[in-house]
């Protein structure tokens, strides 16, 4: 899934995620896209499922509200048609 869906996916927002296959902007860092392997309001409790099941290489993220995201993240189908012009 692409992290800007993944972020307001109801499922998702307001929780922390594991990811992995995570494929990230190189200039911001953040994440493009990924797979969620799990998800949980606790951190704690992700983590320690975590351990559990051998996923240590999975990134960690919290799903904001509003999160950053750089225009290269933005599909063009949601670039406002204005701002598409200029």
């Amino acid at each position: 899934m692409a992290w800007p869906d993944i972020c307001r996916s109801e499922l998702y927002r307001g929780r922390w995620v594991a990811l992995d296959n995570v494929r990230y902007d190189q200039s911001t860092s953040q994440p493009l896209e990924a797979d969620v392997v799990d998800v949980d309001e606790d951190l704690a409790d992700l983590c320690a499922r975590m351990r559990e099941s051998n996923r240590s290489s999975c990134a960690i993220r919290y799903c904001d509200d509003e999160p950053e995201f750089s225009p290269a993240m933005i599909r063009p189908s949601e670039v406002p048609p204005r701002a598409a012009q200029h």
